[in-house]
């Protein structure tokens, strides 16, 4: 469920990247309150511009290391983006796509739309993506489905018969060639011009065929959105095929304002058939078509596909449908015979983490992340042997670039702490001195160029929203990208004097022996007054909401309604080792529930909590833990919201969910325990339940089945449904509405300020 994890960004919750945590203890209690400040409302939080200052997305380097390039959204709309390129050498900004002038204003396909809501961008216009030419004086540009290659020189041209409905645009490594997907079939057309598109994969006579791209699981859970891969010499790809024939049909209702549309969407629910996946290797003339061998057991996913930087071999990563067993083979690509080179294979109760942070090296070897340790880390794989570069009880949490020549390697990592993330670098011959390059009060991630010399580092702290930078290979910080100083014109200065400063501790979990990190944001105390609580959670694998860095303009305006703002990571949750999060294996709703009470407990013990006001909100997994607590505990909440909630883990996708809980099929008394139907006579507490009614992904039935649940036992509760959206409920006006009504839900409860 990578969308339950990444839905912070839409709900606005996220912190933009986390920084170092401030020190652990109580806020201090003012005698009397201070003289009030500008207070920062709902509406001010989801206006343009955004609060957070200037947010730039998808930061490259130009091939040639000129040009710095990225996606700027605008001032007066910060949904929509232009594609902006910094002259290294002129020290001179400019726009090179205006996607406003650009834009047909043709409605996108229902595949790119789907595409969008599985990276988590369908919010957003104008250009979202793009592709530098590898002689670095040209960019190729997606725009409302068709494609245009941007000149430095100010010139957009289209290319021909590559518009209309096209998906997964890219250039061959060479430039001269593109490829990209169609009405599910992979085209090849040149840069260039004077030929028309020519397709390389057949026609098939079933419309559950695809070429060219992935299917839902792998966009859904893997990380992986393409389904086509180029040789290094452009003369051949590696295209998926995959057959949706066998998956169930879902009919699915998008009921929005002026009417309810349905969709027979093909869904792959857990214990029940995958797409069935194959891969080829195909001429880029389409000539000489070879399937892989991904070996006799069909029931696989392919997670990952890579050409060797020489393209003699082609590297394919298999995984078992139980999750426990990754497989990475070498694949002769002029016959499709496969080996298996190395396995991984999963902590006993626990799963596979799939990870991009590997990296095959021109001499041979392969750089590798492996939690084969505990903890996720870096390996050196050569000649058959393996080297562990990084070790101890902290994760390697990205591998940002490598320098081949000198052997050095760039990566993130929580070495100095969970709450904070780093930049470090190793040499490859001497891993044991680890070098960090990045500065310490501030959470920073990073990309790098393709050589590894130029660092791009975003970062951000309490009191900073995101800026970033251009740094050499060694941490030195060559020019600002985006300084965004909260001063002048900046849209949060005036707010920066009501700002109230994020606490950090931890407490221990039930049983004793871990630490919980919680973070917590007050207004300022007064003596002997007690305030109510906004506790906030998602609990779910793969995230964690608790960071040292800007918390974000909401939670400051939740802090500005009068409320003390708190979260904890409970077990399950990512970046603290494999026994930390395996503790959901099979047990889902389980230990974090627990976890999340010993967080209200903690919370009862200060002086100026009131124990009577204390609500919790949660969405997605968040949604989902919000039902299981107050199930398992009465009364240990006085109010709870639960956002797009899943309620049977039956309806959920199988990569995700038999991960965790295994196959319903045989284990279905598991995934009763994990649901969230069987005790909902237990709630006793007042419920809000909100729900996109065209959400794809934790789809409506889930809230429809709770809903039939509790009216049938009697147990009060209250709903907002949203129609039209989907499992993002967002938008200037809609995010207003959403909060608004959830905290007006608390005041008719008596768990809120009244404000």
């Amino acid at each position: 469920m990578r969308l339950l994890s990444r839905l912070l960004v839409a709900s606005a919750f996220v912190l933009a990247s986390p920084a170092l945590a401030a020190p652990a203890g109580n806020p201090p209690v003012t005698a009397r309150a201070p003289e009030p400040a500008p207070a920062l409302t709902l509406q001010r939080v989801f206006a343009s511009p955004s609060l957070n200052g200037p947010a730039p997305m998808g930061v490259k380097l130009s091939p040639d290391g000129r040009t710095l390039s990225l996606l700027r959204n605008r001032a007066d709309d910060a949904e929509r983006y232009d594609l902006w390129g910094y002259d290294r050498q002129s020290g001179q900004w400019r726009m090179l796509v205006d996607s406003l002038k650009l834009s047909s204003g043709r409605a996108l396909s229902e595949a790119e739309k789907m595409q969008r809501e599985r990276k988590r961008i369908g919010n957003l216009k104008g250009v979202v993506s793009y592709e530098w030419a590898p002689d670095g004086k040209s960019v190729l540009v997606p725009l409302d489905g068709d494609l245009f290659l941007a000149g430095l020189d100010g010139s957009v041209q289209p290319i021909a018969g590559a518009n209309g409905g096209v998906l997964n645009p890219a250039l061959s490594p060479k430039g001269g060639k593109l490829a990209f997907v169609r009405d599910g079939r992979v085209y090849v057309v040149p840069v260039a011009g004077g030929a028309q598109p020519l397709a390389i994969t057949p026609a098939e006579t079933s419309h559950t065929v695809h070429w060219g791209e992935a299917e839902f699981v792998a966009q859904e859970e893997m990380d992986r959105m393409n389904g086509f891969w180029w040789s290094p010499a452009a003369d051949r790809l590696a295209v998926e095929r995959f057959d949706e024939a066998q998956v169930g049909v879902v009919t699915r209702a998008a009921i929005g304002a002026d009417g309810t549309k349905t969709f027979d969407q093909r869904y792959p629910a857990a214990g029940t058939p995958n797409a069935d996946v194959s891969l080829w290797v195909i001429g880029a003339d389409g000539q000489g078509r070879v399937q892989v061998d991904l070996g006799a057991d069909k029931d696989i996913y392919l997670v990952r596909v890579d050409w060797a930087p020489d393209g003699k071999t082609l590297y394919v990563q298999r995984e078992n449908r139980a999750q426990t067993r990754l497989d990475m083979l070498a694949v002769d690509p002029a016959t499709g015979a496969s080996r298996v080179l190395f396995t991984e294979n999963a902590a006993e109760k626990s799963w596979i983490n799939l990870s991009s942070n590997y990296r095959f090296l021109k001499d041979g070897s392969l750089l590798w992340w492996s939690e084969r340790d505990g903890y996720g880390h870096l390996y050196h794989f050569k000649d058959g042997g393996w080297t562990q570069l990084t070790s101890g009880p902290w994760m390697v949490t990205g591998l940002v670039g490598v320098d081949q020549k000198a052997g050095r390697v760039t990566f993130t990592a929580t070495r100095d702490g969970v709450l904070e993330g780093q930049v470090y670098a190793l040499d490859i011959a001497h891993p044991g001195k680890i070098e960090r390059l990045t500065e310490t009060g501030f959470d920073n991630a990073a990309t790098m160029d393709a050589a590894g010399q130029t660092l791009l580092v975003s970062r951000s702290a309490d009191t900073q929203p995101p800026q970033s930078y251009l740094a050499d290979a060694h941490g030195k910080r060559i020019a600002w990208i985006e300084q965004n100083r909260v001063v002048g014109s900046h849209p949060y200065a005036p707010y920066v004097a009501s700002h109230r400063p994020a606490q950090f501790g931890t407490i221990k979990s039930p049983d004793g022996k871990t630490d919980l990190h919680w973070v917590m944001i007050t207004p300022p105390l007064e003596a002997g007054r007690q305030y109510p609580v906004f506790t906030y959670h998602y609990g779910g694998p793969h995230s964690r909401v608790v960071h040292g860095g800007w918390q974000g303009a909401l939670a400051q305006a939740v802090v500005d309604k009068g409320y003390i703002w708190f979260a904890i990571d409970n077990r399950g949750s990512s970046d603290r080792g494999v026994a930390f999060e395996s503790t959901i294996w099979r047990a889902m709703g389980s230990v974090e529930v627990e976890d999340q009470l010993a967080g209200v407990n903690y919370l009862r013990t200060l002086p100026y909590v009131d124990p009577k006001r204390i609500s919790t909100f949660g969405w997605s997994y968040g949604g989902y833990m919000t039902i299981k607590m107050l199930e398992a505990h009465p009364g240990a909440w006085n109010a709870g919201i639960a956002v797009a909630p899943v309620t049977k883990w039956e309806l959920y996708d199988t990569h995700y969910t038999e991960r965790y809980l295994g196959d319903p099929r045989t284990e279905p008394q598991v995934y009763t325990k994990s649901g969230a139907l069987a005790d909902t006579a237990k709630i006793a507490d007042p419920l809000l339940i909100v729900h996109g009614m065209a959400d794809d992904n934790v789809v409506f039935e889930n809230t429809s089945a709770i809903v039939a649940k509790l009216q049938g036992e009697a147990v009060p509760f209250e709903m907002m449904l949203y129609p039209g959206f989907t499992h993002r409920i967002s938008g200037p006006k809609v995010s207003q509405h959403l909060y608004e009504t959830m905290f007006r839900f608390l005041d008719r409860n008596g768990v809120g300020t009244g404000q």
